[in-house]
């Protein structure tokens, strides 16, 4: 039996463009809320998201019979952390600050059971291979895992070309809240030069045959991303979402008794 196919990494292959979402609870059963809402993806944040790999395995397992991907965020692109969220279940992963082509060929290694890569052969006893029920996974789950790699430096722009010349790499997410500080414009990703740095990395990815990718919280900026061919993109944050409709809902009903 072969590796599960893999649903996203096949969309973004075909240009079809996937709408997603963060999630920032760090709880399963937020992740079980989130994938009835018709999400396409959804991000598990273990880079800023109170997440550890008990929580990320959860998440993974309770979003993998529903329509909503799981795209696991890892804290940091190292090898050892790879190897526990793939062998956890996850079938694509989001690395952050990937700044050069070097770094991201080693993410790709990680992520590769040899010949190819260095990840280790160790899940053959885990949860990925159904607990060695998937007799072939080891032969055939390279060309099921996907690879997104954070751009979101001044560095990682200007060797953007490097990075997406890498086998390997499915795509590459552009960071606007990290990338807009690293330019001298923090909390400012809408101003009128970062829009353009930004434009341009999305226009470059796609010309490269790469997934554009990016979060944003306007939906008239998500149908320009999307017009400029970004792939996957992300237009909200759950507990930002709850904690404006909370706020709002809060604010309506005290003005019944004010």
């Amino acid at each position: 039996m072969p590796a599960p196919h893999n649903p996203f990494k096949a969309a973004l292959a075909a240009k079809q463009p996937q709408i997603g979402c963060w999630m920032s609870f760090g709880e399963t059963i937020a992740a079980e809320l989130m994938s009835t809402t018709g999400f396409d993806w959804l991000v598990v944040d273990g880079e800023h998201g109170p997440n550890d790999l008990r929580s990320i395995t959860d998440q993974v397992r309770a979003l993998e019979p529903t329509n909503s991907h799981a795209v696991v965020r890892v804290p940091i692109g190292e090898d050892w952390v790879l190897k526990q969220v793939l062998d956890a279940g996850a079938q694509t992963v989001l690395v952050p600050m990937i700044d050069t082509g070097a770094q991201a060929a080693a993410i790709v290694r990680a992520c590769r059971y040899a010949p190819d890569g260095v990840r280790g052969m160790g899940g053959y006893g885990s949860r990925v291979t159904q607990f060695a029920a998937i007799s072939d996974y080891a032969t055939t789950a390279n060309a099921e895992i996907c690879v997104l790699v954070q751009a979101e430096t001044r560095t990682a722009i200007e060797n953007l070309d490097d990075i997406l010349a890498v086998e390997g790499v499915d795509g590459v997410f552009v960071g606007p809240a990290d990338l807009s500080a690293d330019m001298g414009f923090p909390g400012q990703p809408e101003a009128p030069e970062m829009q353009a740095i930004i434009k341009d990395a999305i226009t470059r990815i796609a010309a490269a045959r790469k997934a554009p990718g990016i979060l944003t919280f306007s939906i008239e900026a998500a149908k320009t991303y999307l017009d400029l061919g970004a792939t996957f993109v992300a237009v909200g944050i759950d507990t930002v979402i709850l904690a404006t409709a909370a706020r709002a809902l809060s604010k309506d009903a005290k003005a019944l008794i004010s």
